[in-house]
């Protein structure tokens, strides 16, 4: 588990910009680029090679999982 205050810390490496987390999905979600971050074994993987593109569907998707976790 990345604690919170790592995940404060954390930014995207193309954007600098802060980062959604989804542990709980094994990833971290930059809404902006639309691209996830593996986490692997508890390492967050911000390579952007390792990153995967995100289609407008699943980010909507995202968002509004975002949202309702934010509103807990």
């Amino acid at each position: 588990m990345i604690s919170a205050q790592l995940l404060e810390i954390l930014a995207c490496p193309l954007d600098k910009g802060v980062l959604w987390d989804f542990q709980q999905d094994d990833f971290l979600y930059n809404p902006r680029l639309r691209r996830k971050y593996p986490i692997r074994d508890g390492i967050c993987i911000l390579m952007v090679d390792e990153a995967e593109l995100v289609d407008e569907a699943e980010a909507l998707e995202l968002e509004a999982k975002h949202k309702a976790s934010e509103e807990d």
